[in-house]
């Protein structure tokens, strides 16, 4: 698939982007060359290939997930405007 210079303007009439015809011109040979990149792509035989999240079978490591500071309930509200019972108190937004 190819673009030509009329698709170039209607994509940047759409996306509302003034563009100039140096640019049009500089933009359409970019675009051709995406296209053929993945046209390229698509002629790669992927049957029985399962798709994969990171190309390097790669995960993410997380760290166990526990309280390491304890009995801070009193230094927090110390500094709240209003506080009861262990709570902050907010003023009201939605009567």
């Amino acid at each position: 698939m190819s673009l030509s210079l009329a698709d170039v303007a209607r994509i940047a009439h759409l996306a509302r982007i003034e563009i100039t015809a140096t640019e049009a011109d500089r933009t359409l040979a970019q675009l051709n060359d995406i296209f053929s990149m993945i046209e390229k792509m698509q002629a790669v035989d992927t049957t029985g290939i399962e798709p994969m999240a990171h190309p390097l079978g790669g995960h993410q490591r997380l760290r166990e997930d526990l309280v390491t500071e304890t009995g801070r309930r009193e230094t927090s509200l110390a500094n709240a405007p209003a506080q009861r019972d262990g709570l902050f108190l907010v003023p009201k937004v939605i009567e």
